[in-house]
């Protein structure tokens, strides 16, 4: 009896999605390695991965405690992970390291010692999972589908989002708002609102970041963009996207020398453990230019091949589940997950800005690797619980 229900359980769980997060934690910490090991500035390697080495276990505790809430409990438990989000990002507003924000230009982090911790990255978590819980029982509660009723859907959707996005704003924290953007396009996309508002909303956005772009790049529109609140830094970041040779000696040294590790790196890399490049800051945004200095573009398409396999895993669980409220919690997940890989990787290797987004798992930072860790536990557990149509949460 023992062996049949150990059985059952080895085939609720979801390997497919179990694998590539391991085998991209275990590049994590080669590579974390490396980039600590010829970094002028670190003080200890020793120290640097073991603490990543404790947070990796940290996540995985979270995943199989995870794992075995049913949707019942993750529905109980939305509203007050939400709202305690909401306060704790309100809190970090007076109570931010202040050092740290001399140095990143973001009122981002809290402080405890040697101990620093991102709280948005947890909130993102909730927000996906308070946005599944607003669009499920808006959904749940339907006789029709009309205009009135989706736009009724976009406004609740809105009334849960621009709270979370003015915290962010209030912390000069831009690539962050991008993330909780992605995620609120992705579950906007699913929610089932009909494609005569999609269409428009869409064309909206597009012009709208045309027109950003527009801004950035011309003097009269970066004189409009600082009055409503842009910064000179991310007006610096910007220029070193489009041109990151133009002033090497400055903002741009970061993102030259990134391009240059990556490029030296050739087709099968230099080798493990070598670093003829100096890349500021590269155990955390730049990780990804250690990958490509050691291991080439093979190598580097490797890593891109693992979080191809898990993000094609993780819509799977999203079409295999059949509890709409799992659906919602996936799309916003995967948005989350593909958002952070597109925009690291893509300024890397100078298709995108430096916006200051770790690569997931593989990035040093306790915050990000148990937000994403969470986020693979709640994906896991849509295999794990195995819940049928009448058993799902306020369905």
């Amino acid at each position: 009896m023992e062996k049949k229900k150990r059985a059952s359980n080895d085939n609720r769980i979801d390997y497919g999605v179990i694998l590539p997060v391991f085998l991209l934690c275990l590049i994590g910490l080669l590579s974390l390695y490396v980039a600590l090991s010829h970094d002028p500035n670190n003080p200890s390697v020793f120290r640097g991965v073991m603490m990543q080495t404790v947070w990796y276990m940290v996540g995985a505790v979270a995943i199989i405690v995870i794992m075995h809430l049913n949707s019942k409990w993750i529905w109980k438990l939305t509203p007050y992970l939400y709202g305690l989000g909401l306060v704790v990002m309100g809190l970090l507003l007076k109570f931010y390291d202040k050092q740290l924000a001399l140095v990143t230009g973001s009122k981002n982090w809290f402080s405890f010692g040697s101990f620093t911790f991102q709280p948005a990255e947890l909130m993102k978590i909730a927000y996906i999972l308070m946005m599944a819980l607003i669009v499920t029982k808006h959904n749940s509660q339907l006789k029709e589908r009309t205009t009135k009723n989706d736009l009724w859907l976009i406004a609740k959707m809105l009334l849960v989002t621009l709270p979370v996005l003015a915290l962010v704003m209030a912390q000069d924290d831009f690539g962050t708002m991008l993330v909780f953007l992605a995620i609120f396009g992705g579950i906007f996309l699913m929610s089932g609102i009909s494609w005569k508002i999609v269409i428009p909303v869409v064309v909206i956005a597009l012009v709208v970041g045309a027109g950003l772009i527009y801004l950035v790049t011309t003097e009269g529109g970066r004189d409009l963009l600082y009055k409503v609140g842009f910064k000179s830094y991310q007006f610096a970041r910007i220029d070193s996207w489009l041109d990151p040779f133009h002033d090497t000696s400055g903002m741009s040294y970061q993102p030259a020398q990134g391009l240059l590790a990556i490029g030296s790196g050739g087709l099968l890399g230099k080798g493990f453990n070598t670093s003829d490049v100096y890349v500021p800051v590269r155990e955390s945004d730049m990780i990804f230019t250690v990958i490509g200095e050691n291991f080439g573009f093979i190598g580097g398409a490797f890593v891109i091949f693992l979080y191809f396999i898990l993000i094609y895993r993780m819509i799977r669980v999203c079409f295999d589940t059949n509890n709409e409220f799992y659906a919602y919690i996936a799309s916003g997940l995967i948005m989350m997950l593909l958002f952070h890989v597109f925009e690291n990787i893509g300024a890397n290797i100078g298709l995108l800005p430096l916006t200051g987004i770790p690569l997931p798992f593989i990035s040093q930072g306790g915050s990000s690797i148990l937000g994403n860790m969470i986020g693979i536990g709640l994906i896991l557990s849509m295999r794990f619980q195995n819940e049928t149509p009448d058993k799902t949460s306020r369905r």
